[in-house]
């Protein structure tokens, strides 16, 4: 007997790879030929069906009959049709959720659910419907078919009216089931990474490839190297914390950057989030500056987190409320509300931006890229309207609408809703400068050609002291 051992459990990107096109349409085949996989090369202690191996008694070199027989229950029919529900412990009796979430596959059936809808769009109900078949209930001529791809595919050979056991087992998408520590871990497909597309960069691509690494990520990460180890005490401490039930609020001991100092607020933890350069703990309750109550709290400037009671009266009344509501916040808040508006920093106030990009830049870097839900191209007359209904002083609309007839109509126009002073934001079009202009609202404006003025200062030479004086108004 040959000792290649396959083991691999039914995750989407194998089945994906069995399905040869579409999985949406080819599901159930791409399920059964995993089976067949187990049946075929499994291993001896591992079984799906009953106290069997899961690896069936064959020699190396079989026909279908012998398959059949050693497969399915000495009453299975020999016919050509479907085979009727004739024996509970047959194995055509199975439904494909009976075979796929086996406690031995280490499947949880709603999350490898919510993976495949994402994977394919199939409906829910649909899916259902699918699960609910049974895997094996189908005719001799489709287990024929599943031979033959399995043979195409380099699983087998055929020669002389049998097939034989390969020698080394093609390449293909691996899981185990002695990777349950990575696959749970790695539950809904990395779809942590909020990217679809880049979620399916990571499934396909997180193991090496004959022995080689060919995924990598390379992230701008600020933390201080001196706190790393407190970083991850406090990811590991609210981990904890998240397991419990009810999660209970806690104390933070923060060092706000903005306001100079160490403060306490008494938040309810949500989530962690990396973004741009840093990890940020969002909670809900009381922000440093107690103007909000949501906050994005930098994990390596935290410096005591302690849990509370919630009995503790010291709580704001806000998050008690929602306490005694059963309606505590959650991640898909944040979610909802970072995508109402361009900005991390999802609590600040919502509100219209105008940009103009110069054609050729705008080709050639802007055009059929996504930025934010929000982010739309508009025509030159729209952004004139726009001016017209969102800056209500006179002064200034007669000033961006004057901006507006200077600029060409050839141009790249755009209108986003973004949060308001979010730093993000704010770096974002700082890269854009000079090929991108904020024309609203104002105050943004504003604010911007002041940071101009200021930055082109510090890059006069000597030289140019004249313009210098002229400049800053001597």
């Amino acid at each position: 007997m040959f000792e290649q051992i396959f083991i691999d459990t039914p995750q989407i990107e194998l089945l994906q790879w069995l399905a040869r096109g579409s999985l949406k349409q080819n599901l159930l085949r791409a399920i059964r030929l995993w089976v067949w996989l187990r049946s075929l090369y499994g291993s001896e202690g591992v079984s799906l069906h009953g106290e069997t191996s899961d690896r069936l008694l064959l020699d190396d070199s079989f026909t279908f009959a012998d398959w059949r027989d050693a497969f399915f229950s000495a009453t299975h029919p020999k016919g050509e049709a479907i085979p009727k529900l004739h024996d509970l412990n047959c194995p055509c009796a199975k439904t494909t959720a009976a075979w796929l979430f086996h406690p031995k596959t280490g499947l949880v059936e709603s999350q490898w659910q919510r993976s495949l809808i994402t994977h394919t769009g199939i409906l829910e109900t649909d899916l259902h419907k699918l699960l609910q078949r049974r895997l094996f209930g189908v005719t001799r001529r489709s287990l024929q078919a599943d031979l033959e791809i399995l043979t195409q595919m380099g699983w087998l050979e055929y020669r002389e009216q049998k097939y034989h056991r390969v020698r080394k087992l093609p390449f293909r998408p691996v899981t185990t089931t002695s990777e349950a520590t990575f696959t749970n871990a790695s539950r809904d497909e990395l779809n942590f990474l909020n990217q679809e597309d880049l979620a399916a960069i990571a499934q396909n691509h997180s193991q090496m490839i004959c022995g080689v690494r060919r995924l990598f990520f390379k992230l701008d990460y600020v933390i201080p190297r001196n706190t790393i180890d407190c970083v991850e005490d406090w990811q590991h401490q609210l981990r904890e914390l998240w397991g419990q039930t009810p999660v209970p609020p806690v104390q933070l001991t923060y060092n706000s950057a903005r306001l100079g100092k160490a403060v306490e607020s008494i938040v309810y933890p949500v989530c962690i989030y990396y973004v741009q350069r840093a990890v940020y703990l969002c909670a809900f309750g009381q922000s440093p500056d107690r103007q909000t109550d949501w906050y994005n709290y930098r994990l390596d400037r935290i410096e005591d987190i302690t849990p509370m009671q919630w009995t503790d009266p010291s709580i704001p009344q806000l998050l008690q409320q929602r306490y005694k509501r059963a309606n505590l916040p959650n991640p898909a808040e944040i979610e909802m509300e970072m995508s109402n508006a361009w900005g991390f920093d999802f609590y600040l106030p919502s509100r219209l931006m105008l940009l103009r990009f110069e054609r050729d830049y705008h080709d050639r870097y802007i055009q059929s890229t996504f930025r934010h839900d929000t982010f739309e191209a508009i025509a030159y007359q729209q952004a004139k309207r726009l001016i017209k209904q969102h800056t209500p002083l006179p002064e200034q609309q007669q000033a961006l609408l004057k901006v507006l007839t200077d600029r060409s109509s050839q141009d790249a126009y755009y209108r986003v809703n973004y949060r308001h002073l979010d730093h993000n934001v704010s770096m974002r079009i700082r890269a854009w400068r000079p090929k991108a202009e904020v024309l609203m609202p104002w105050d943004l404006r504003q604010d911007i050609a002041a940071d101009i003025s200021a930055e082109f200062l510090l890059y006069l030479g000597q030289e140019n002291h004249e313009i210098h004086t002229i400049i800053a108004g001597e």
